[in-house]
């Protein structure tokens, strides 16, 4: 019991020890039925639109940004003074999270601001069982760049 509880006190971040605790929340009995199950139907919904599209449209890949903008420079943004900045730049790597659709973030370049070079990334997201085509994809990105 006392690992337990260094593990959980002291092991994890405060964004971390947050977001255990809504997900506790959002389980909790009381809660089930309005979170959970319609987030599951959620899911549901945007994972078959994934499969509708490489089906029905032929797509191998959906390549998007892994964030929106780029790095940010070393210590520029915190989860205490601006968090919905943090959230925000999670958007486009929750949904193969959420779907359980193998993806992969490679490093595609860089860009100038301030006279800082922040890098860019680009997320692969494939169907089922496509890992490999992936990492073949990624590694010609990663090859295109040297």
């Amino acid at each position: 019991a006392e690992d337990y509880a260094l593990t959980r006190g002291e092991g994890f971040g405060r964004e971390a020890r947050r977001r255990i605790l809504l997900g506790a929340y959002v389980l909790s009995s009381g809660y089930y039925d309005a979170y959970y199950n319609k987030a599951n139907a959620l899911r549901k919904v945007i994972t078959e639109d994934f499969i509708s599209v490489w089906e029905k449209d032929g797509v191998d890949v959906v390549i998007t940004p892994t964030t929106p903008a780029p790095a940010w420079k070393l210590g520029e943004k915190s989860v205490a003074s601006d968090p919905m900045a943090m959230y925000l730049a999670d958007i486009f790597t929750v949904t193969p999270s959420l779907t359980g659709l193998p993806a992969l973030s490679v490093p595609c370049g860089v860009v100038n601001v301030e006279d800082k070079k922040l890098p860019l990334g680009v997320q692969l997201v494939g169907k089922h069982g496509c890992d490999n085509l992936l990492f073949d994809i990624g590694q010609e990105i990663e090859n295109f760049q040297n």
